[in-house]
Protein backbone atom coordinates (compact mmCIF):
# COMPACT_ATOMS: atom_id res chain seq x y z
CA UNK A 1 0.00 0.00 0.00
CA UNK A 2 1.19 3.21 -0.74
CA UNK A 3 2.47 5.75 1.84
CA UNK A 4 1.82 9.33 2.10
CA UNK A 5 3.55 12.31 4.00
CA UNK A 6 3.54 15.94 4.04
CA UNK A 7 6.04 18.12 4.98
CA UNK A 8 3.70 21.37 5.11
CA UNK A 9 2.98 23.26 7.93
CA UNK A 10 -0.31 24.53 6.55
CA UNK A 11 -3.54 23.69 7.75
CA UNK A 12 -4.40 22.62 4.23
CA UNK A 13 -1.64 19.88 4.36
CA UNK A 14 -3.70 16.91 4.63
CA UNK A 15 -5.70 18.01 1.92
CA UNK A 16 -3.48 18.74 -0.80
CA UNK A 17 -1.55 15.43 -0.02
CA UNK A 18 -4.75 13.47 0.08
CA UNK A 19 -5.58 15.14 -3.27
CA UNK A 20 -1.80 14.49 -4.68
CA UNK A 21 -2.24 11.04 -3.57
CA UNK A 22 -5.59 10.40 -5.12
CA UNK A 23 -4.20 12.06 -8.55
CA UNK A 24 -0.85 9.79 -8.40
CA UNK A 25 -3.38 6.83 -7.40
CA UNK A 26 -5.45 6.91 -10.47
CA UNK A 27 -3.46 6.26 -12.45
CA UNK A 28 -3.72 2.99 -14.50
CA UNK A 29 -1.23 0.43 -15.86
CA UNK A 30 -0.99 1.01 -19.72
CA UNK A 31 -1.06 -2.38 -19.94
CA UNK A 32 -3.77 -3.59 -18.07
CA UNK A 33 -6.12 -0.62 -18.25
CA UNK A 34 -8.83 -2.13 -15.17
CA UNK A 35 -6.31 -1.64 -12.12
CA UNK A 36 -4.30 1.91 -10.56
CA UNK A 37 -0.71 1.79 -9.58
CA UNK A 38 -1.85 1.88 -6.37
CA UNK A 39 -4.14 -1.65 -7.05
CA UNK A 40 -1.24 -3.02 -8.48
CA UNK A 41 1.42 -1.97 -5.66
CA UNK A 42 3.28 0.25 -7.98
CA UNK A 43 2.68 3.30 -5.96
CA UNK A 44 5.01 3.50 -3.21
CA UNK A 45 4.73 6.62 -1.77
CA UNK A 46 3.47 10.34 -1.95
CA UNK A 47 5.21 13.34 -0.54
CA UNK A 48 4.09 17.04 -0.95
CA UNK A 49 6.71 19.69 0.27
CA UNK A 50 6.18 22.91 1.87
CA UNK A 51 6.77 24.54 -1.52
CA UNK A 52 3.85 23.10 -3.13
CA UNK A 53 6.03 20.48 -5.09
CA UNK A 54 5.15 16.91 -5.40
CA UNK A 55 7.34 13.40 -5.00
CA UNK A 56 5.77 9.78 -6.22
CA UNK A 57 7.69 7.00 -5.67
CA UNK A 58 7.38 3.96 -7.71
CA UNK A 59 9.11 0.92 -7.96
CA UNK A 60 8.43 -1.22 -11.15
CA UNK A 61 6.65 -5.01 -11.30
CA UNK A 62 10.27 -5.63 -13.35
CA UNK A 63 13.46 -3.85 -13.91
CA UNK A 64 13.38 -2.30 -17.21
CA UNK A 65 9.29 -2.52 -17.80
CA UNK A 66 8.30 -0.74 -20.29
CA UNK A 67 5.21 0.56 -18.72
CA UNK A 68 7.22 2.38 -16.37
CA UNK A 69 7.96 5.65 -19.16
CA UNK A 70 4.28 5.92 -19.44
CA UNK A 71 3.57 5.46 -15.63
CA UNK A 72 5.72 8.48 -15.27
CA UNK A 73 4.07 10.73 -17.89
CA UNK A 74 0.50 9.80 -16.60
CA UNK A 75 1.44 10.45 -13.00
CA UNK A 76 2.79 14.27 -14.46
CA UNK A 77 -0.31 14.66 -16.26
CA UNK A 78 -2.87 13.48 -13.68
CA UNK A 79 -1.21 15.78 -11.21
CA UNK A 80 -1.03 18.76 -13.18
CA UNK A 81 -4.61 18.33 -13.87
CA UNK A 82 -4.84 18.49 -10.12
CA UNK A 83 -3.23 21.62 -9.58
CA UNK A 84 0.10 20.60 -8.81
CA UNK A 85 2.95 22.42 -11.21
CA UNK A 86 6.09 20.55 -9.86
CA UNK A 87 6.45 17.30 -9.68
CA UNK A 88 9.21 14.93 -9.49
CA UNK A 89 8.52 10.61 -10.07
CA UNK A 90 11.19 8.31 -8.86
CA UNK A 91 11.40 5.03 -9.10
CA UNK A 92 12.97 2.85 -6.30
CA UNK A 93 14.00 -0.68 -7.34
CA UNK A 94 14.81 -1.69 -3.69
CA UNK A 95 12.44 -3.61 -1.90
CA UNK A 96 11.69 -5.25 -5.04
CA UNK A 97 8.45 -5.11 -6.00
CA UNK A 98 6.46 -8.29 -5.39
CA UNK A 99 2.90 -9.61 -6.70
CA UNK A 100 1.98 -9.71 -3.05
CA UNK A 101 1.98 -6.08 -3.26
CA UNK A 102 -1.48 -6.24 -5.39
CA UNK A 103 -4.85 -5.46 -3.82
CA UNK A 104 -7.47 -7.98 -3.90
CA UNK A 105 -9.47 -5.55 -5.56
CA UNK A 106 -6.56 -5.71 -8.81
CA UNK A 107 -6.56 -9.85 -8.52
CA UNK A 108 -9.96 -9.50 -9.28
CA UNK A 109 -10.08 -7.15 -12.08
CA UNK A 110 -7.54 -8.75 -14.08
CA UNK A 111 -9.68 -12.01 -14.05
CA UNK A 112 -12.23 -9.94 -14.98
CA UNK A 113 -10.42 -8.78 -17.63
CA UNK A 114 -9.41 -12.27 -19.00
CA UNK A 115 -6.06 -12.52 -17.26
CA UNK A 116 -5.12 -15.27 -14.51
CA UNK A 117 -3.85 -13.07 -11.52
CA UNK A 118 -0.83 -14.58 -9.53
CA UNK A 119 -1.42 -17.80 -7.63
CA UNK A 120 -0.15 -18.09 -3.73
CA UNK A 121 2.39 -15.15 -2.36
CA UNK A 122 5.81 -14.74 -3.87
CA UNK A 123 7.75 -17.16 -1.17
CA UNK A 124 5.59 -20.05 -1.61
CA UNK A 125 6.64 -20.53 -5.12
CA UNK A 126 9.93 -21.75 -7.31
CA UNK A 127 10.80 -19.87 -10.20
CA UNK A 128 10.06 -23.37 -12.31
CA UNK A 129 6.92 -23.96 -10.05
CA UNK A 130 4.08 -24.51 -12.41
CA UNK A 131 1.39 -23.64 -10.55
CA UNK A 132 -2.89 -24.33 -10.59
CA UNK A 133 -3.72 -21.43 -12.94
CA UNK A 134 -7.57 -21.47 -13.09
CA UNK A 135 -8.55 -20.14 -16.34
CA UNK A 136 -10.06 -16.64 -16.20
CA UNK A 137 -12.97 -17.34 -18.43
CA UNK A 138 -14.13 -20.77 -16.62
CA UNK A 139 -12.61 -21.34 -13.71
CA UNK A 140 -10.99 -24.78 -15.34
CA UNK A 141 -7.90 -26.06 -13.69
CA UNK A 142 -7.19 -27.81 -17.08
CA UNK A 143 -4.93 -25.22 -18.13
CA UNK A 144 -1.05 -25.50 -19.48
CA UNK A 145 1.68 -23.07 -19.45
CA UNK A 146 2.57 -22.12 -23.59
CA UNK A 147 5.10 -19.64 -22.68
CA UNK A 148 7.31 -18.73 -19.64
CA UNK A 149 6.10 -14.95 -21.07
CA UNK A 150 3.60 -13.87 -22.66
CA UNK A 151 2.02 -10.04 -23.36
CA UNK A 152 4.44 -8.99 -21.27
CA UNK A 153 7.39 -10.03 -19.28
CA UNK A 154 5.69 -10.28 -16.15
CA UNK A 155 2.65 -12.56 -17.32
CA UNK A 156 3.13 -16.28 -19.19
CA UNK A 157 0.54 -17.19 -21.73
CA UNK A 158 -1.38 -20.58 -20.90
CA UNK A 159 -4.31 -22.54 -22.55
CA UNK A 160 -7.38 -23.70 -21.16
CA UNK A 161 -7.69 -27.20 -21.51
CA UNK A 162 -11.64 -26.85 -21.13
CA UNK A 163 -12.66 -23.83 -23.27
CA UNK A 164 -9.73 -24.10 -25.77
CA UNK A 165 -9.10 -20.43 -24.65
CA UNK A 166 -5.76 -18.80 -24.67
CA UNK A 167 -4.49 -16.26 -21.69
CA UNK A 168 -2.03 -14.60 -19.97
CA UNK A 169 -1.33 -15.79 -16.46
CA UNK A 170 -0.10 -12.54 -14.34
CA UNK A 171 3.21 -14.38 -12.27
CA UNK A 172 3.74 -14.90 -8.51
CA UNK A 173 6.72 -12.65 -8.20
Amino acid sequence: MARASAHLATPNASDLLEKARAAAASVVDPEIPVITIEELGVLRDVAVEADGSVTVTITPTYTGCPAMTVFVMDIEVALDEAGFEQVRVETVLSPAWTSDWMSEAAREKLRAYGIAPPVGSAGSTGLFDKPDVACPRCGSLKTERISEFGSTACKALYKCGSCHEPFDYFKCI
